[in-house]
């Protein structure tokens, strides 16, 4: 009980106030690449696939919504070390406002487990992820002021406005490390630290316009703990500090087994809850069915739009599926990676 009060207290002390700027999921901690990408491969299996559909401010104006798919194959580099790679592929798609403005990214990534303590499950993992980056806009869907006539609209009144470019494509890195191992009481976590958009790409429409992307910093945690042998904490949390700016978010989930057989053959129900600081408090609930995962959350949004929205956030599903190999560099029996 010591160890477990000892590892929320700090848990609690890395999740402080902040503000966003990026995409991101209130079940972050099923796309593990858009945290940083040497949280690649931190689970136990060889294979995993999680997609995950969110619509924002359905109450407000026209809905958010934000699609993912991230993919990663994990595999041992010798049959006489403990070391393995990690490759990757995350996906997501983000359409927001009248415009339908989107942006699509497909980022590769690869991320190395170097084991450092055999005996405690101990990795260093450098991970780097790498893509290309689409925006574009529809100015069909939006009005301007010109097409009004004597106070009434039409989208087929002309107007002077004119866009030369709708769609441009750059290219946008990150690279991470992390360090996972187990303590005392079989407590399993990990710390996490990643630069995204290190390269500063420029992302304006107009060429003219020197508009670059500002580095973000991100620091991650979590940790697994186990209470009994069918039942334990997960606990997550991440910083992020951009442009001036910066956002907290964390939480935990308690989980409970009804089958353990193996790694393989669970089913166990969570349910949990996360806050990100002066935005939303978000209640999740999961369900483990053998290798299929399904996680639903909703935020209840707290911040300054919170009389707008009545309270409302967006709704968020998560869908994943993870397996082992029958191969020879299968993880099975090589890497015991926490069990997040």
């Amino acid at each position: 009980m010591k160890y477990f009060i000892q590892t929320i207290i700090i848990f609690l002390i890395c999740t402080t106030k902040g503000i966003a700027q990026d995409i991101n999921f209130s079940q972050f901690y099923e796309l593990p690449l858009l945290r940083n990408p040497a949280l690649a491969g931190i689970f136990a299996g060889d294979f995993r696939i999680t997609a995950a559909y969110r619509s924002q401010w359905q109450s407000v104006t026209t809905p958010y919504e934000t699609e993912a798919l991230g993919a990663e194959l994990k595999f041992s580099l010798g049959e006489n070390n403990y070391d393995f790679l990690t490759i990757g592929l995350q996906i997501t798609n983000d359409k927001a406002g009248d415009s339908r403005l989107s942006k699509t990214q497909v980022l590769p990534v690869i991320n190395l487990h170097k084991s450092v303590n055999g005996e405690k499950d101990s990795y260093i993992s450098a991970g780097f992820m790498a893509g290309p980056v689409q925006n574009r806009f529809d100015p069909t869907k939006l009005q301007f002021d010109d097409q009004f006539i004597n106070g009434s609209f039409s989208p087929t009144n002309p107007t002077r406005q004119t866009f030369s470019n709708t769609n441009f494509t750059y290219w946008d890195m990150a690279a991470g490390l992390s360090y996972t191992s187990v303590g005392p009481n079989d407590i399993r976590y990990y710390v996490g630290m990643a630069l995204f958009h290190f390269t500063k790409p420029r992302v304006a429409f107009i060429s003219t316009n020197d508009i670059k992307l500002n580095p973000k910093l991100a620091i991650n945690v979590g940790a697994s703990i186990p209470t009994s042998d069918v039942d334990k904490f997960v606990l997550y949390g991440d910083i992020f500090t951009q442009g001036g700016h910066k956002q907290a978010q964390g939480g935990f989930l308690y989980y409970h087994d009804l089958v353990n057989y193996n790694d393989d053959d669970i089913i166990s129900m969570g349910a949990g809850a996360f806050y990100r600081w002066d935005d939303a408090i978000i209640p999740v609930i999961r369900l483990d069915y053998y290798q299929v995962g399904v996680g639903l959350s909703y935020d209840v949004n707290v911040s300054k739009l919170k009389t707008a929205s009545q309270l409302r956030g967006g709704l968020e599903v998560t869908l994943s599926y993870k397996t082992y190999f029958n191969i020879l560099n299968s993880s099975l029996n090589k890497l015991r990676c926490p069990t997040f």
